[in-house]
């Protein structure tokens, strides 16, 4: 007889802000994989949500209710995914670590003291957080660390990005993330170096810093493009996004990613292999 293996449980999936944008992107998302279930929708109390089947914008039953209770929320869960505000992430991870439930965060707008907190919690859960769960972008970041490398004299560095009129942070996580990396690459420190407002009569451009530049308008999903400004000619890498679709897509990799380890703080360069 020939031994035949089980098929593979699917991963176990609660998702926060689930009646919102990327709420609902990720949940549609979850219900196409096809390897992961969504057992658990989380949302503020004073969401019209509440109580409502997660997928009925969808038309579809999922049989788990939008709920403001945490503990219920990530009782069935092995992953959040959650994209939500530093407040609330830092509110779910609490209860992450104290149930064993590993996280995914795409929230954006942390403070230092924020990032250590998810970085203690790291110690007992295992979390992937990136500011952009897209393959490209995370490409396009591998692809400025070799290019600011091969530019790092004679070559003034902006970075330009523009998204939604309802973005309450600037500049973007991805583009701060886009600076870090060039920084790391050209062995300088973003704090020390990063310029993020210009008016009036600021002088000449000091060559040693990295210029940012925020647009907010409209329905942009997220446009971001490094310039490379040298003498003679100038270098441009975008990326642009169209459909927050690859950000779900991005965040199922995590999960995937985060079922065979236990603790530890990973980003999506650990995802990707781009490390």
């Amino acid at each position: 007889m020939v031994a035949t293996s089980s098929p593979q449980a699917p991963h176990r999936v609660a998702v926060a802000g689930a009646s919102g944008r990327m709420g609902h992107m990720l949940i549609e998302a979850l219900r196409e994989s096809g390897d992961c279930q969504l057992t658990g929708a989380l949302d503020i109390a004073s969401s019209l949500a509440i109580g409502n089947d997660a997928c009925a914008f969808l038309g579809h039953a999922s049989g788990v209710a939008v709920t403001a209770d945490l503990q219920a929320g990530l009782a069935k869960a092995a992953v959040l995914i959650d994209f939500t505000r530093p407040e609330g992430t830092l509110a779910h991870l609490r209860v992450c670590r104290e149930l064993g439930v590993k996280a995914v965060i795409g929230t954006t707008g942390f403070t230092e003291p924020q990032k250590r907190a998810i970085a203690d919690a790291a110690r007992d859960i295992a979390i992937m957080m990136a500011p952009n769960m897209s393959v490209g972008v995370n490409v396009t970041l591998k692809l400025l660390e070799m290019a600011a490398k091969a530019l790092a004299t004679g070559y003034d560095i902006e970075i330009i990005e523009a998204h939604h009129r309802h973005k309450v942070d600037a500049p973007s996580g991805t583009a701060l993330k886009m600076g870090e990396v060039i920084a790391d690459a050209l062995g300088r420190d973003l704090k020390a170096c990063a310029v993020y407002a210009r008016e009036g009569v600021t002088g000449e451009r000091d060559p040693s810093t990295i210029g940012f530049s925020t647009i907010r308008g409209g329905d942009i999903v997220g446009d971001h493009t490094v310039l490379f400004a040298g003498t003679g000619e100038r270098i441009e890498i975008t990326h642009k996004s169209s459909s927050r679709a690859t950000y779900a897509q991005g965040s199922l990799r995590a999960v995937r990613f985060l079922a065979g380890r236990e603790s530890g703080l990973y980003d999506m360069f650990d995802v990707l292999g781009l490390r």
